[in-house]
């Protein structure tokens, strides 16, 4: 399995060179040459699998057994997972009328991003130790993703982890969970300014290729492939439990709710779909609404300021993997995405061109919707931080919506 930059300049890549890389040299991001496209035996087959062998299979369509071979990779996500709380990692919630709740809380910070970082943190240590190299990781959060990245990484001693935090725009747990972890190799600075401003220094920094060589960079953002690869797996296992029976022609259809910030678990569900998964995606955004406008509109500019809601970790107005769903939308090709983008970066504005934009409405609309909810979304998780829904209690986070056939 080969990797291409959605800008279409950089050379391709290997798995673990898209896994060290985080940003192409050209400034996109890494995506599979080629996707693979399941059919209904393999959904069968996959369907009474658990979380974790999920995992597995998909990993495995990814990542080229002469760079982890099976077993290793099966012993790599079985250790990825070995400190969640619920036996079987990710569990579905049946709600009332048809609403069910895929709990992905049970990591050690309770974010769902525990999931990801948890595997790709096993792969990174997996090639340095085979290596014998050191790298440090550059993170810039809105929240979740940076405790959840510290976690994954600290105390090993062949990674030092860089968070930036922006002061006053994350949860004071969060916060806590980031500056108060004291292992040697993990580096929390505080910074002026929202997530979406500390994001264009370090993407500066990548964009200086000797720089970043010779200190042995890379990142742990959704911007690296490895996260979005493991968010996938949310979607199926979302599907296989939410339908009886895969008997019926065709395979029924299941809507899943995605909330989103920086669209990775956006591009993790577009990508299913591509690949042969029957879902309907709803992205769940808040006021900082440039995904819905872009969907609804076509126009992908931001707004005058980042708007302060209760669901910080989403108060995002640069959804970085919004560069994926475009390249997936033109149909792979690099040239309009990176039109796209280099005018967006230097105008901070752009309007989708009708054919893109039309593609969206007419091919793409009974998969891809979007709703904004006012003031934040809401993520269902156990706790009393909430209003009660049943057994589960709603926090600022992520959504509260359908996902049910």
């Amino acid at each position: 399995m080969w990797y291409i930059s959605t800008r279409g300049i950089a050379p391709r890549v290997n798995f673990e060179g898209a896994l060290f890389s985080g940003y192409a040299p050209d400034g996109g991001l890494f995506m599979p040459e080629e996707l693979p496209q399941l059919d209904r035996e393999t959904l069968c087959q996959w369907s009474t699998l658990s979380y974790p062998d999920l995992v597995k299979e998909l990993c495995a369509l990814f990542i080229s057994s002469e760079l982890i071979p099976k077993d290793d990779l099966n012993d790599l996500i079985d250790r990825a997972f070995s400190r969640f709380r619920h036996k079987e990692v990710v569990r579905l919630s049946r709600l009332k009328n048809g609403l069910n709740v895929l709990e992905l809380w049970h990591g050690v910070t309770y974010a769902f991003k525990d999931l990801s970082l948890s595997c790709t943190a096993q792969f990174l240590q997996y090639f340095l130790e085979k290596r014998e190299k050191h790298v440090t990781v550059v993170v810039g959060t809105s929240g979740d993703t940076g405790s959840a990245a510290i976690e994954s990484v600290q105390g090993a001693k062949n990674v030092d982890i860089i968070v930036l935090l922006p002061k006053g725009h994350c949860t004071k747990i969060q916060e806590l969970q980031m500056t108060t972890v004291l292992k040697e190799n993990v580096h929390v600075f505080g910074v002026e300014g929202n997530s979406d401003e500390l994001d264009e220094p370090i993407k500066t920094v990548f964009a200086d290729m000797a720089f970043v060589k010779k200190h042995n960079l890379m990142s742990l953002n959704s911007i690296n492939w490895s996260r979005v690869l493991v968010q996938m797996a949310h979607h199926f296992f979302a599907y296989f439990q939410c339908t009886p029976s895969l008997d019926t022609h065709p395979l029924p259809l299941v809507e899943v709710v995605v909330p989103t910030g920086a669209a990775g678990n956006l591009a993790a569900g577009y990508i299913a779909q591509k690949i042969g998964l029957p879902i309907r995606l709803v992205v769940a955004v808040n006021r900082n609404d440039i995904i819905h406008r872009t969907v609804q509109q076509g126009d992908f500019s931001l707004s005058k300021a980042v708007k302060s809601t209760l669901a910080s970790a989403m108060d995002i107005q640069v959804p970085y993997n919004m560069e994926r769903v475009f390249w997936l939308l033109s149909g792979s090709d690099s040239q309009v995405t990176r039109a796209l983008m280099e005018q967006f970066e230097r105008t901070q504005s752009v309007n989708l061109p009708k054919e893109l934009h039309s593609k969206w409405e007419r091919q793409d609309y009974e998969q891809m919707a979007v709703m904004e909810c006012d003031g934040c979304c809401v993520e269902l998780c156990p706790g009393n931080c909430g209003p009660r829904r049943g057994k589960v209690t709603g926090i600022p986070r992520t959504v509260r919506g359908r996902g049910g056939g």
